[in-house]
């Protein structure tokens, strides 16, 4: 079985309209698995050939409500977006110091946290220097595509 980005898009659109909670397909070179409306704090997205999935991800259609805003943005404060859909790590292992805390100075291309998506574990790395202001996501976290993770004071 063959599946195209416009084929996953539409089975997306579909399944966030239905009630079906649970689903599973499987391909010649791809798996999915939606799950929805289970206990638990998000739905989950895997597949085993994540090239075909990693450029749907942001264009599909979303099967839980986008998680609640966060406070107003202060003016002299930039957001670190979320680049993907994934589970917020601040450390690189349980029981380790965390990446960042709230107070530190920080600089271009050290790393910040840790998004993990379908059992990838992607480090994210700081774009701008700055100071740590704000960690909005709790550690172990599913976070959304462009979800505000943390903000930083620019130096």
């Amino acid at each position: 079985m063959q599946m195209n980005q416009q084929e996953l898009q539409a089975l997306l659109e579909f399944l966030s309209s239905s009630d079906i909670q649970e689903l599973k397909l499987e391909g010649d070179d791809f798996r999915l698995e939606v799950r929805r409306n289970l206990p638990g704090p998000a739905p989950v997205l895997m597949a085993a050939a994540p090239q075909q999935l990693a450029a749907a991800q942001p264009q599909a259609a979303p099967l839980a409500p986008p998680p609640p805003a966060a406070a107003a943005a202060r003016s002299d404060l930039v957001d670190v977006l979320a680049p993907m859909v994934g589970i917020f790590y601040r450390a690189p292992a349980p029981g380790e110091a965390p990446f960042v805390e709230l107070g530190n100075r920080i600089s271009v291309g050290q790393t910040i946290c840790i998004l993990e998506a379908m059992k990838l574990m992607n480090e994210l790395e700081a774009e701008l220097s700055g100071e740590v202001v704000e960690i909005l996501v709790e550690n172990g976290t599913p976070v959304e595509y462009n979800q505000v993770l943390m903000r930083l004071r620019t130096s």
